[in-house]
């Protein structure tokens, strides 16, 4: 290397390095002071940015988890007040069946019932979540019947082919017609007026009647009509024969006979018959992956133990009662009522479109029990009549049906979907935080090691910068 005066290339070259390390000493103590590894986009341009990305991302999550929090709140919310309307139902249901069991009680039981569907009404329309009624129709389901002709009532809740309803026609095609379970007689009468020859007892369903020698036909068939209510069984005279016919639709119904006079069927004989239960096709909108669509879904007559053969069901709860005139397969392709839904929309993602719809229900008496006894509902019943008293079990049934199974939708949103994605989410927030503090943060261990090996590079450089401007000094020794 060349002697100069003039230009120190050794002090310069020192100089530079000890620069270069005092720099990098500073940006490791900004790292251990500050915990982070990036702490300005030169740090790291493309883990900064990639960084940024993923924590925009995790605080979207954040938000949409304390949104299903919310959202969670105002279904359990829905959820204990519908609990409530469940018990109460059972309560009117019990009543019901003691007014039918006990006449004499009939008037104290209406009055219960009264304080009940009172304390029902009181619910549905007191129950709110942020100014939004949840159980009184303002952000829920209802259906209206069009062709009164053909259907008696329909209730649709908030799920239809597994989507969300949407308002819009509901039509309906009947495949199979219900029928009513019938057994005609094998012995042979004149006329209504002939005599029965032999004594004995015809059991119909359980209850006997006592049939003497010489009794006509008629009076026969009318000692059956006097336990009709009892029984579910009329009698009547056709073609010679005396005919048995149930007085409900449907495979729940059927009709059971013995008969050791030989007055309908040959003494010592037993049969028995059975309904059969309407089968149809039903047509209405709903909402699947965001869009809204026309869907077909199957709907069986007498799904429950008591319903009748006319009472349409599908898997999601939605019910249709077919008329005497609707109860057949010249029933095609008819628009017989009206959906009209304003489901509550959920947040529940952190980015734009990712919603979810539940169609609260309407909890009030008058929208329960609608499909039991046509024009009749929770709200109307009157069990001082027996007639009303046998209608009232009915409804009741039907409307313990109706809430218990919007209780079970209520819980399934809840847990299938709402908390689903809550679990989900949180899962998610976890594991970007991670990727998050793998690009950002710093390794302290890692970082003190180079923060030491960088103050003894420190020291060497002030040594050598040392050396580097006292070389000048050295040189002059070589003048004369």
């Amino acid at each position: 290397m060349d002697f100069s005066f003039v230009t120190n290339l050794n002090a310069l070259a020192a100089s530079y390095y000890l620069n270069q390390t005092n720099s990098a000493i500073q940006q490791s103590l900004l790292r251990l002071s500050s915990g982070l590894r990036i702490n300005s986009p030169a740090d790291d341009p493309s883990g900064f940015l990639i960084a940024t990305n993923l924590q925009t991302q995790v605080n979207g999550m954040n938000q949409a988890l304390s949104n299903i929090q919310n959202d969670v709140n105002e279904v359990k919310t829905a959820s204990g007040a519908v609990q409530q309307i469940v018990t109460l139902v059972q309560n009117i249901q019990a009543s019901a069946l003691d007014a039918q069991s006990n006449p004499s009680n009939a008037a104290a039981d209406q009055q219960a019932i009264q304080s009940a569907i009172a304390a029902i009404n009181n619910i549905a329309n007191n129950t709110t979540f942020n100014g939004i009624g949840l159980l009184n129709g303002t952000a829920g389901t209802s259906a209206s019947v069009t062709n009164s002709n053909l259907i008696a009532s329909a209730s649709f809740g908030g799920t239809f082919a597994n989507g969300v309803t949407q308002s819009g026609n509901v039509t309906i095609t009947v495949t199979q017609a219900a029928t009513m379970a019938t057994i005609t007689g094998t012995v042979n009468y004149a006329s209504a007026n002939a005599t029965i020859a032999n004594s004995g007892t015809v059991t119909i369903n359980g209850q006997s009647i006592t049939v003497s020698s010489g009794e006509t036909v008629q009076s026969l068939i009318d000692s059956i009509n006097q336990i009709s209510s009892q029984t579910g069984v009329s009698a009547g005279f056709s073609g010679g024969k005396i005919v048995l016919t149930q007085t409900n639709y449907g495979g729940n119904y059927s009709i059971s006979e013995s008969d050791s006079a030989g007055a309908i069927i040959a003494a010592g004989n037993a049969t028995t018959a059975v309904g059969q239960n309407a089968l149809a096709t039903v047509t209405a909108m709903t909402q699947i992956n965001g869009s809204t669509v026309a869907q077909t879904v199957n709907f069986t007559g007498g799904v429950n133990p008591t319903d009748s053969g006319l009472l349409l069901s599908d898997s999601s709860g939605n019910k249709i009662l077919l008329t005497a005139s609707g109860n057949s397969t010249s029933t095609s392709n008819v628009a017989v009522a009206n959906i009209s839904s304003n489901p509550a929309q959920f947040q529940i993602g952190a980015n734009v479109g990712q919603t979810v719809s539940f169609a609260f229900q309407n909890m009030q008496a008058s929208q329960l029990g609608t499909t039991a006894i046509p024009g009749q509902s929770l709200q109307s019943i009157n069990v001082t009549t027996p007639t009303g008293a046998a209608n009232a079990v009915q409804i009741a049934n039907a409307a313990l049906s109706q809430v218990t199974t919007y209780a079970a939708e209520l819980g399934n949103f809840q847990k299938n979907t709402l908390q689903a994605t809550q679990n989900y989410l949180s899962n998610a927030v976890t594991n970007l935080s991670a990727s998050v503090s793998n690009i950002m943060d710093v390794n302290v261990a890692q970082e003190s090691v180079n923060l030491a090996n960088l103050q003894l590079l420190q020291q060497s450089g002030i040594n050598a910068l040392y050396t580097a401007n006292n070389l000048g000094a050295l040189y002059l020794k070589l003048l004369p």
